[in-house]
């Protein structure tokens, strides 16, 4: 019999409500020794989907104001009974109502416990389950529309129908081997051949879009980088929205790094304001100077500022000359001010270029949308369900590797016996995607990157 659980399901801070979830065979009595109701009716009495208001005491004492939530079996998000208690959300109280509650017979959740049961009961698959925390850590209306498809079930049905595809042609296969005095028709090659490159391309598909989901979810290591004076501070707090770095007229302002993560639109970037790149035998300016140069190599967007006001540099050209192979973004700045700039070195370096006025926020939105298309999600249509975890891009892209050798084989004229073998690993590989074929070290180990109350 599994262990009844309970833990504080809200954040680990004052609010409005704390709730502490209990869940498991015995939820209902737990409850029933630590709630009392105004008029006295019972818990274990109560049908499912119903509240009842009252008191939760510790031996005896009142320890707060209550309303007890029942969810019966299987009905439930953890397909087990389910009762929430909610209180009020100070961290005392809540933390006072767990330990009456562990004192009556549960035991505290695990991380991911409670989602890890609704899993193991069938209430949602494994990359539905995934997707709660994405839900819960979504920083941006895409990365949320994301999660809640996957939550919905989306990417499921995008693997469901691959999956099925090649369950139907394994299954020919091995009908036609293996029943050869049956009127089953022969296995075309060519068809075969169709369904596999098919089935490819859907897993390339889904395997494409699993960076621009990433970047959705975890945001993208971005430096601002520029000449000294050319408004790399002013475009920081533009974007931060607050004055997070010194803006001055005078040069080399910025020595250090100052970093922020903001949101652009949808996408959130770890930006890095860094020291003005120039040459200079201002020993600690060198260090700073050396410390931006270091950052453009590990970056994965640089917006590299330049002055509109004032004619390009041999300072502007080294930084140009740096970017080579460096996913960049050039950004020409003070375009409010007369201009002096030619850009036609620019243009012939870096692709993408915006005009931007920092000081008074003119192009942010063009900035925006070029940043988009750099790194690859202004394409992405976050509701048709995407791949989320490194788990899932892992399944997706073994399977992709089996089907590439069940072409070669084909190709290659092997016996239908080694292509069949090779699809079924495909299958395998889609199974384990899914959680329908999965060790219970991989569950584990998807559930421990949970919150405790979850």
């Amino acid at each position: 019999m599994e262990k009844t659980i309970a833990a504080i399901s809200t954040a680990n801070g004052v609010g409005g409500i704390g709730v502490i979830r209990i869940s498991g065979e015995n939820a209902l009595a737990v409850a029933e020794k630590v709630f009392c109701s105004v008029n006295n009716k019972k818990i274990e009495e109560m049908k499912g989907y119903t509240a009842a208001y009252g008191r939760v005491t510790d031996d005896g004492e009142v320890i707060d104001e209550a309303v007890a939530l029942v969810f019966r079996a299987p009905h439930s998000y953890t397909g087990e009974d389910v009762v929430e208690l909610s209180c009020h959300g100070g961290l005392y109280v809540t933390k006072r109502v767990l330990r009456a509650v562990l004192k009556n017979g549960a035991v505290p959740a695990e991380a991911g416990e409670f989602t890890k049961r609704a899993f193991l009961n069938g209430k949602l698959g494994l990359t539905e389950a995934e997707a709660v925390m994405d839900i819960i850590s979504a920083r941006g209306s895409q990365s949320a529309r994301a999660a809640l498809s996957c939550r919905e079930g989306k990417l499921r049905k995008r693997i469901d129908k691959v999956r099925d595809t090649l369950v139907n042609a394994a299954a020919h296969l091995s009908a036609w081997a293996d029943y050869p005095e049956e009127d089953i028709p022969e296995v075309s090659t060519e068809q075969l051949s169709r369904t596999i490159e098919h089935c490819k391309e859907e897993l390339r598909e889904l395997l494409n879009s699993y960076d621009a989901g990433r970047i959705m979810r975890e945001g993208v290591d971005t430096v601002i980088a520029g000449r000294p004076n050319v408004g790399k501070s002013t475009i920081m707090n533009l974007l931060s929205g607050c004055e997070r770095s010194i803006v001055t007229n005078i040069p080399g302002t910025t020595r250090d790094i100052i970093e922020e993560t903001v949101m652009l639109g949808d996408i959130p970037l770890r930006l890095s304001d860094t020291a003005g790149i120039h040459a200079t035998d201002d020993p600690v300016e060198l260090i700073g100077v050396e410390r931006a140069k270091n950052r453009l190599l590990q970056a994965g967007l640089v917006l590299a500022v330049f002055d509109s006001s004032r004619p390009l540099s041999e300072d502007d050209k080294a930084l140009i000359d740096l970017l080579t192979d460096a996913p960049a973004l050039a950004v020409i700045n003070k375009t409010d001010l007369p201009t002096k700039l030619d850009a036609t070195y620019i243009q012939q370096h870096i692709k993408h270029i915006v005009m931007l006025s920092a000081i008074a926020g003119e192009g942010a939105e063009e900035l925006e949308r070029q940043v988009a298309e750099i790194i690859g999600t202004s394409g992405l249509d976050a509701s048709q369900g995407i791949l989320a975890t490194e788990r899932q891009r892992s399944a997706a892209e073994a399977a992709l590797h089996s089907l590439s050798e069940a072409a070669e084989a084909i190709r290659l004229g092997v016996t239908l016996d080694a292509v069949t073998v090779t699809i079924e690993e495909a299958i395998d590989h889609l199974l384990e995607l899914t959680g329908e074929r999965v060790t219970e070290t991989v569950v584990s180990q998807v559930f421990s990157h949970f919150c405790v109350g979850k």
